[in-house]
């Protein structure tokens, strides 16, 4: 979207900065997890991108009216003390109520790839005093988390627009705690339409080593939520077969 869940442009492309602290104030950008696997090594994938029109897939009104996100929180079993990663967290839809609902025990770790998207939440962020969520800068292939520090990743209408979702997903696996699930939230269409058909999510999330554990539909047969268990280990990257969109 969006968000990474997200805004994969040619410009983003070429930051490899991250941050991520708790200990920082509320809204800043801060330096810690160390990069993982280079881009180049990793397959293209054999499927269009689609293009990056905005930091927020709709209105957050229209979403609220519809109670997305109060329905994908209560499916994931969101509690307090969890830390969730809002990966392209874009104008920061989930990150607020993500907040609330893990509490002051919990922590909230909104991701993006571009700075000034980050620079914006970091304000809404500071406004809304939302003292359990920390900022972090990724890169497209490299969501550039700490070592095991995730109970669960998701990524919100914003899969559609990884240019690199194998590096994304082989990166993301050592941020995640036994037991940490990976969600993604998008429509079943085609990916220049911005959407990630089922059967091509599920070869693409196969090829790196993630389980599909549960998928539930949030509006009609259109917008699913897909949760996966990662691998203990990411294969190498030059293990993966990348997949076709038909």
């Amino acid at each position: 979207m969006l968000p990474l869940l997200a805004v994969l442009t040619g410009a983003a492309m070429a930051l490899a900065v991250s941050g991520c602290s708790a200990a920082a104030p509320e809204g800043a950008v801060s330096s810690a997890a160390p990069p993982g696997f280079a881009t180049e090594r990793f397959p293209r994938p054999q499927r269009p991108v689609a293009g990056i029109v905005s930091d927020q897939w709709a209105s957050e009104d229209s979403r609220e009216r519809a109670g997305e996100a109060a329905r994908v929180i209560d499916l994931l079993g969101i509690r307090p003390g969890m830390t969730v990663a809002d990966i392209g967290a874009g104008a920061g839809y989930y990150v607020g109520r993500l907040a609330q609902r893990v509490g002051p025990k919990g922590q909230v770790i909104a991701q993006d790839i571009d700075r000034r998207t980050l620079d914006r939440l970091g304000q809404r962020v500071s406004r809304e005093r939302l003292g359990n969520v920390s900022l972090v800068l990724g890169a497209p292939h490299d969501p550039r988390l700490a070592p095991r520090s995730v109970d669960l990743a998701m990524l919100v209408h914003m899969y559609h627009e990884i240019a690199q979702p194998y590096g994304l997903l082989a990166n993301l696996v050592p941020a995640m705690r036994p037991g940490g699930r990976v969600a993604i939230l998008d429509v079943d269409g085609p990916v220049p339409a911005h959407g990630t058909p089922r059967a091509l999510l599920s070869c693409e999330l196969a090829a790196v080593g993630y389980q599909e554990v549960a998928w539930h539909w949030i509006e009609g047969r259109s917008i699913y939520l897909a949760v996966f268990e990662p691998p203990a280990a990411a294969p190498e990257p030059e293990r993966i077969v990348p997949c076709r969109a038909e």
